[in-house]
């Protein structure tokens, strides 16, 4: 199973949700992948953002070795389930894509919260507390992802 999260620029939202679900995978055994891209080329080769890199941390994980990356036709067709952050990515991955992609394309907090289609915000232009409450919001979404992974396989 490869599984790869998707926001805007890949300094953020989609790292922190790699990274958490990196954890989870190997604290359950699982063999599978995860990878995050952005829609944007704007921090292509960058590491995530500091703010995001230091809620990580305070979390337990280490992420400043990742690197931004823009999505690729390849990335679509390798992965297995996409998950986007907001619907403008979810809308974003559908144009680079197609539809015939759309069975394995989610939105990150249906998982947690079903038929929402709610937006994980991104904490880019606010504070350190919008980047705990992302995190906090991850952490659930990606246990309910996973979860709901494992039991359709």
């Amino acid at each position: 199973m490869k599984i790869l999260m998707v926001c805007l620029g890949n300094i953020c939202r989609s790292p922190l949700a790699e990274a958490i679900t990196r954890k989870k995978i190997e604290d359950k055994l699982l063999p599978w992948e995860v990878d995050s891209v952005g829609t944007g080329n704007w921090h292509q080769g960058n590491p995530p953002d500091p703010r995001t890199i230091a809620e990580a941390a305070n979390r337990g994980l280490d992420i400043s070795d990742l690197r931004a990356r823009q999505i690729t036709i390849e990335d679509i067709h390798t992965a297995d389930v996409i998950v986007a952050m907001d619907s403008q990515n979810f809308q974003d991955v559908r144009r680079i894509a197609g539809t015939q992609h759309d069975q394995k394309l989610n939105m990150m907090l249906n998982f947690s919260k079903p038929n929402e289609n709610a937006a994980v915000p991104d904490p880019y232009f606010g504070g350190p507390e919008g980047f705990r409450q992302v995190f906090d919001l991850l952490d659930e979404a990606c246990e309910a992802m996973i979860n709901q992974l494992n039991k359709e396989i």
